[in-house]
């Protein structure tokens, strides 16, 4: 059986919307380990489901694909964001 993982992307620290971090993103697992080519040097693997991202609105929807096409899931949420209120006045004192 098929396995994959569905998570919920958050905000990159790189961007400053929030474009994109309610979604649910079912990804596969490896298969198989990466290899280094012999002539370039360059990992790769004959799995291509890693390439694989398939992104979905809600929760709920992804479980119902992964369900519907016989993949075993484990959920992940994201990160609850933590943030640290203070004055402008705290970078003083």
């Amino acid at each position: 059986m098929t396995q994959a993982r569905i998570v919920q992307k958050s905000k990159n620290a790189l961007q400053s919307g929030r474009y994109g971090t309610g979604q649910w993103v079912l990804e596969y697992n490896p298969v198989d380990a990466q290899r280094p080519d012999p002539l370039m040097g360059w990992a790769g693997s004959a799995d291509t489901r890693r390439q694989l991202n398939l992104k979905f609105a809600t929760l709920e929807a992804a479980k119902a694909y992964a369900d519907k096409n016989g993949i075993s899931y484990t959920v992940i949420p994201a990160a609850p964001k933590v943030l640290k209120l203070q004055a402008y006045a705290d970078n003083f004192r």
